[in-house]
């Protein structure tokens, strides 16, 4: 038996400080981050939620025109909330400027190469989302940060982003692309070795001679950064291990998005990371108890009576439905019998304003016992 999950105590709890929702693509991450934070701002906490998510239907559902990378007021009659979009290239140009002289800053915004791993490099969005939550908790200004992170092809890759794109930019490679920089002339040889020559051709060759002396002039300019990347990083990470973080894992039920929610609970065990529980949306609880044979033999028996005939049919389309459904979490709190479980009903329709997020909400804090179809769902427990 899943346990039940009280999403208003976590966030009603102000040591309850940042919330992480992760999981797969296409789960509802964002609504379920804008959802939560609505809630929480309404119930009294001073909240901004961080998106990450292209699409303008979310400004809409939060009364606004557009987000941009600074938080922006919620209109809201009671509660305070803002919400902002991660912009990956924006927050990487003014993590440049905050740890670099202004004319060395320049250099490295103009640089070909620094243009590419700032909006195309792999891991580039995940930490800069992480850069933008480390940048909001410093400020001090809300009770409560909610995340949304990125949608990415694995949900492990916003932990392992930080430390993806320090060892890159600290990395062997990185540090040879530098060198023809650093040493300066007559004294290559003297830093790197007489195969340095051999491997620059090599690359050049590869990547092409531009692209090289792009990289190299790069990394000269972004060399005394190297350790702020680093210590920053490590700080955020801790943050995300820190007593007042908690994550939501967020799935739908279906097999794929399970399989991703259980890597995702796995890996948050294994590097002390707080998980608050598991939020399953889009779920088709059965409204009343009746097994879907009798259903189907009732329809069967419904003689002129269409009507009754087709919502006895649909009744059994939707019990075989839930019990799938059932199936597939069965076998996740199967393997994780203490993580709780918060199950979302289907929305009809798209969430487009404050009164949709706010239904979402609801169904979130309200959870009262799904009807069991007669003699199956109960067997599963």
């Amino acid at each position: 038996m899943d346990i039940d999950f009280d999403i208003d105590a976590l966030i009603d709890d102000p040591a309850t400080r940042i919330l992480v929702c992760c999981g797969s693509g296409g789960v509802g991450k964002t609504t379920t981050a804008a959802a939560v934070a609505l809630r929480a701002a309404e119930r009294g906490r001073r909240v901004v939620v961080l998106t990450i998510d292209p699409a303008r239907r979310l400004a809409q559902a939060l009364g606004l025109d557009e987000l941009s990378n600074e938080p922006s007021a919620v209109p809201l009659e009671g509660g305070e909330l803002d919400a902002m979009m991660l912009d990956m290239r924006r927050t990487f140009d003014d993590m440049v400027y905050a740890h670099s002289t202004p004319d060395r800053a320049e250099k490295i915004i103009a640089n070909p190469f620094y243009q590419t791993v700032s909006s195309s490099f792999s891991g580039t969005q995940e930490y800069m989302a992480m850069e933008k939550l480390g940048q909001l908790h410093a400020r001090g200004e809300w009770d409560l940060i909610v995340v949304d992170t990125p949608p990415s092809r694995s949900a492990l890759d916003f932990l392992d982003a930080p430390q993806r794109m320090s060892t890159f930019l600290d990395g062997r490679m990185i540090r040879l692309l530098s060198s023809p920089a650093r040493a300066g002339g007559k004294g290559l040889r003297k830093i790197v070795g007489a195969g340095f020559g051999l491997f620059a051709k090599a690359v050049s060759t590869i990547v092409g001679g531009q692209l090289l002396t792009d990289a190299s002039a790069f990394v000269s300019a972004f060399d005394t950064m190297f350790g702020g990347f680093r210590e920053r990083a490590t700080r955020t990470y801790e943050l995300l291990r820190s007593g007042g973080t908690a994550f939501l894992v967020v799935a739908t039920p279906e097999p794929d998005a399970l399989r991703e929610a259980a890597y995702f609970v796995d890996r948050l065990a294994g590097e002390g990371m707080p998980l608050a529980g598991l939020v399953l949306n889009r779920t088709h609880p059965v409204l009343a108890p009746l097994s879907a044979a009798k259903a189907r033999t009732a329809a069967e028996n419904a003689g002129s009576s269409r009507l009754a005939s087709a919502v006895l049919r649909l009744h059994a389309d939707r019990v075989d439905l839930a019990e799938r459904e059932e199936r597939l979490l069965a076998r996740f709190t199967g393997a994780h019998p203490s993580v709780p479980v918060v199950r979302v009903p289907a929305v009809a329709g798209d969430i487009s304003d404050l009164d949709g997020l706010r239904a979402v909400g609801e169904r979130l804090a309200d959870q009262a016992p799904p009807v069991p179809p007669v003699g199956t769902v109960r067997s599963l427990r």
